[in-house]
Formats: C-alpha cells, sequence, structure tokens
C-alpha cells in the first residue's frame, strides 16, 4: 500500500518530545513495558510509575521521552499502522495480476499486524470513545486506508473486472469499516465475533463480492 505507507511517515514522530531521535533504547524499553502491561490489565489501570519502573529509568526520567501516559499509546498507535502499512507493500499496486490472491494477501498481512499488537488495538479502539487524539489519529489512519482502497476499486472497474455500481469511496468506508469492527470483535472476543481462524477468508469474500459481485474476479 505505497500511498499509505508514504502518508504514515508523517506521523511518526506524534506524542514524543519535539526534536528527540526515535529510537532511543530508553524509549523503546517504555513502549515495550506498556505493550506487555496492557496484556494483563486496562491502559488505564497502568501508571506512569509502572512505565518508568519497567523501563529501568525514574519517573522524572519518563517526561524526557514522553510528556503523558497517553503519548505512550498515541506513539504505540503510530508503530502500529506504520508496521501494517510496511506489511501491505505494494500489494495494491499488484491487485490486477491476482485479484483474490492479492486481496487475500493485503487483508491476512493487516490482519496478522493487528493481532501481534493485540493488546494496543484493543487498548486504542476503547481509548477512542475518551480520548479525542486517538480518535483523530485513527480516523486518519482509516482515512488512507479507504483512499488506497477506493483507488484500487476504480483501476479494477477501468479495467473491466469490476463492474460500475456504488461509489467507489463509499464502498471503499463500508469495507474497511467492517474489517475494523470484524477484527475488533475477534481479538476482543466480543460476541457475537468470527473465529480467529476463519476471519481472513470471511472478510476476503465479502469484499470479492462487493468489489466484483463474484468471488473468482478475472487476473489481468
Amino acid at each position: 500500500m505505497t500511498t499509505a505507507r508514504a502518508a504514515a511517515g508523517t506521523a511518526s514522530t506524534r506524542g514524543r518530545r519535539v526534536g528527540r531521535r526515535s529510537g532511543d533504547q530508553r524509549e523503546l524499553a517504555i513502549l515495550a513495558t506498556a505493550e506487555r502491561l496492557m496484556t494483563g490489565r486496562p491502559f488505564a489501570e497502568i501508571s506512569i510509575d509502572d512505565l518508568a519502573r519497567g523501563a529501568g529509568i525514574s519517573r522524572p526520567a519518563f517526561y524526557f521521552y514522553f510528556p503523558s501516559k497517553d503519548a505512550v499509546l498515541l506513539t504505540l498507535l503510530d508503530r502500529v499502522t506504520e508496521e501494517a502499512d510496511a506489511a501491505a507493500g505494494t500489494v495494491l499496486d499488484r491487485v490486477a495480476e491476482d485479484p483474490r490472491t492479492r486481496w487475500r494477501e493485503l487483508i491476512s498481512r493487516f490482519h496478522d499486524t493487528f493481532r501481534a499488537h493485540r493488546a494496543v488495538v484493543l487498548a486504542c479502539a476503547q481509548a477512542r470513545a475518551t480520548n479525542p487524539e486517538v480518535r483523530e489519529l485513527w480516523a486518519a489512519v482509516l482515512e488512507r486506508w479507504v483512499r488506497c482502497t477506493e483507488t484500487t476499486i476504480e483501476a479494477e472497474r477501468r479495467r473491466g473486472a469490476a463492474p460500475d455500481g456504488l461509489a467507489a469511496r463509499d464502498l471503499a468506508v463500508a469495507l474497511n469499516s467492517m474489517n475494523e469492527r470484524v477484527t475488533y470483535a475477534t481479538l476482543a472476543g466480543d460476541a457475537p465475533a468470527v473465529a480467529e481462524a476463519d476471519v481472513v477468508d470471511v472478510l476476503l469474500d465479502v469484499w470479492l463480492s462487493a468489489i466484483y459481485r463474484s468471488t473468482t474476479p478475472p487476473s489481468a
């Protein structure tokens, strides 16, 4: 997803102190501590002292890297979405080669990334209701993915593989929103939910049916 990956780079310093070099080992230790602790308890119950102690630094030193606990969550969200963009790579540029394979590859890579960072994904999903910055960041990320999907649907229509129908953007919004909800429900165990082993196949079938009116679209 070349377009999305390029756009993702603009947000890579969100939440960190301006002017600091990303990748400092203590900064990474804070982030790793936060993600580890979130696998066992809600983010709201994790304190700055917990983060500092887990990273092997003092509480004052924590503020040298992050202005707040929420900034840690925002940075983790940045990192996960950048990882998803990187995993997607140029798959959307090659959809016409083999649509079913390429769409499955895209959905699978995103799902694998979110599953690998389940605690971050669930914490951010919950924080969106009360944290405007998390909500704004996720909306921007989703908008990037919608635009990339819209562009690909339009390209598939131009080559005659996908029929005209709903506005490509509306279809892209609906499909990405569906992925968001289905993925969250599965990762959170929020019934009713699709079994984790079946998520990619279920989402793929819906995407192909919605875009091509068929689950076996023609290759170029």
